[in-house]
């Protein structure tokens, strides 16, 4: 099977004690992610934005999510995999164009929650953009295809998070829910 690298962020929400930001980066990259963009911002919370290889973004996301959580202190939890819902101005950045060029598309799905979007509503649109050609699209597609390529999966692995078919401490498939 060929592999495909996949952009995504994993949130983790760490115990409560203190936690220390260097050795939180660390831990990140001791399992592998240098490349990692790291944001400790909010002592309960850490972000991790990265890239990572895998057979299908399902399989990169859980991959690289076990592999950092192994390395963060005891007690630590995954609590969401992104993107899954995003705002405009997130797709702009992506595509290297301004926020009000998206809402000009006629093409463009209803937002879903609070002016959100759903990631893989936005892919498939931007995928039939990109088939179907015709005029000229300013979209920059390529920078974004790592990016919007994840997002299904991590829609999908945030529902399991949610019903609690994924265990967020081992990040393993429970049979049933734990209700």
């Amino acid at each position: 099977m060929t592999r495909e690298v996949f952009e995504f962020e994993l949130v983790f929400e760490l115990p409560s004690t203190e936690n220390d930001a260097y050795s939180l980066s660390d831990a990140v990259f001791a399992a592998g992610y240098e490349d990692a963009v790291i944001g400790t911002g909010n002592p309960k919370l850490l972000g991790v934005e990265l890239e990572a290889e895998g057979t299908d973004a399902t399989d990169a996301i859980l991959s690289a999510a076990k592999n950092i959580l192994r390395n963060l202190p005891t007690g630590t939890r995954l609590r969401e995999f992104r993107p899954d819902l995003v705002s405009l101005a997130d797709v702009a950045e992506k595509l290297n164009v301004k926020r009000q060029a998206l809402q000009k598309r006629a093409e463009m799905p209803l937002p879903s929650l609070g002016g959100l979007y759903r990631i893989d509503e936005l892919a498939d649109t931007f995928g039939k953009i990109a088939r179907d050609g015709g005029r000229k699209t300013r979209l920059n597609l390529s920078q974004a295809m790592k990016w919007l390529a994840a997002g299904k999966a991590a829609r999908q692995l945030n529902a399991r998070l949610t019903i609690q078919e994924l265990d967020p401490v081992s990040l393993e498939l429970r049979s049933k829910p734990n209700f």
